[in-house]
């Protein structure tokens, strides 16, 4: 599919239609077939032709009625005539950038992980109890916006606070475009409110650290079983206090990073095992990104920040029922909907201010 800085809409579609037709004879040879993995692939690449194919001829029939229309203004001296010119003229005008911008989008080049599920990560950060609660608050908020958008859920560890908080969370979200929408997530969210602990009426400022990271699949990371030591203990709760009594909580350390990924949620050994060797695996791609874009001397100028926890990504401040995503300098006085999983209005922003950036940087 034609990507770049060319947005000729005309000579994108016949260079597109070309590509389609070829697309379409991959996908109906027998040897493709036989392979599952291409023939996906290659049917997101054709419905993606598609989509774009469509929007490219919307835009040529509009630019070529409004070449008629203003043609029709310069050469018509008749006054209804002119009129009915300028009247096209205003109605194609704004429709041609409308399709302009979906065309641009259409042309960027999509971003791999964008179809993955993904495990989200919240830690609590500083302010002691009221830091755990604001996690627990957080995982409330995604989890609803997941509900909302049909995605399914899973808890995969969890270290609980004496308040009922949580110490560190972990979840997977598996469902369309969930990476794509939450992916810009990460950081440090910094939370201002009274506490209910606080009798003088204060106001205290905690946080809590949130990781999106796109699940890994086995084929993306290799894990040798000669890597990994795998210790079983008593699972255990907020105090000290006994989870089950039998040896089910599982303990992963991978010895070539020292990385630890502790579980215990399922009274199963093997399910406690399996979700660990999830959680490790998608780190250690997240660890193997990091290091592919530290190597890159030009890294891509469209990301909304760096995704780094401990980048300060927004703040909630509870008296104002105001929040504040500072990569994009938006203040919203919604709060209370947005903490309780209506994220659509900041996830929009966050997805067009990537698109702008990225359009901007590919028309330089």
């Amino acid at each position: 599919m034609p990507t770049g800085a060319d947005l000729n809409a005309r000579r994108q579609l016949a260079s597109m239609e070309a590509h389609l037709g070829e697309l379409e004879n991959q996908l109906g040879s027998p040897d493709i077939q036989r392979d599952s993995r291409r023939t996906a692939e290659l049917g997101r690449e054709h419905s993606r032709l598609v989509e774009s194919i469509t929007v490219a001829r919307r835009l040529v029939e509009a630019e070529d009625a409004l070449s008629e229309a203003r043609e029709m203004l310069r050469t018509e001296k008749d006054p209804g005539m002119r009129e009915l010119a300028e009247a096209e003229i205003e109605e194609y005008t704004p429709r041609i950038e409308e399709l302009t911008r979906e065309f641009q989008v259409m042309l960027l080049p999509p971003d791999p992980l964008d179809g993955r599920n993904l495990l989200l990560e919240i830690r609590a950060g500083t302010g002691g109890e009221e830091a755990a609660l604001f996690a627990a608050d957080l995982l409330r908020m995604y989890t609803r916006f997941a509900e909302e958008k049909g995605w399914k859920t899973e808890l995969l560890s969890q270290t609980e606070s004496d308040m009922g908080g949580f110490r560190e969370v972990i979840i997977s979200v598996v469902g369309a475009d969930a990476y794509s929408l939450l992916k810009h997530e990460s950081g440090t969210h910094r939370v201002q409110r009274i506490p209910a602990t606080e009798t003088q009426g204060r106001i205290h400022t905690s946080a809590a650290t949130v990781a999106v990271l796109p699940e890994a699949g086995e084929t993306d990371v290799e894990i040798k079983e000669s890597d990994i030591r795998i210790d079983t203990m008593c699972a255990s709760g907020p105090g000290g206090q006994g989870v089950n009594t039998t040896y089910s909580a599982v303990r992963l350390l991978h010895l070539p990073t020292n990385m630890i990924v502790t579980c215990q949620d399922e009274r199963s050994q093997i399910k406690n095992k399996a979700k660990a060797m999830k959680v490790l695996r998608t780190r250690l791609l997240e660890r193997k990104m990091e290091e592919e874009n530290r190597a890159r001397s030009d890294l891509r100028k469209g990301m909304v920040g760096s995704g780094d926890r401990s980048q300060r990504i927004r703040t909630y401040n509870f008296p104002q029922n105001r929040i504040t995503d500072h990569r994009i300098n938006l203040t919203l006085y919604d709060l209370e909907n947005v903490i309780a999983g209506q994220l659509g209005s900041l996830v929009d922003a966050l997805r067009n201010h990537e698109l702008n950036s990225r359009i901007e940087e590919l028309s330089h």
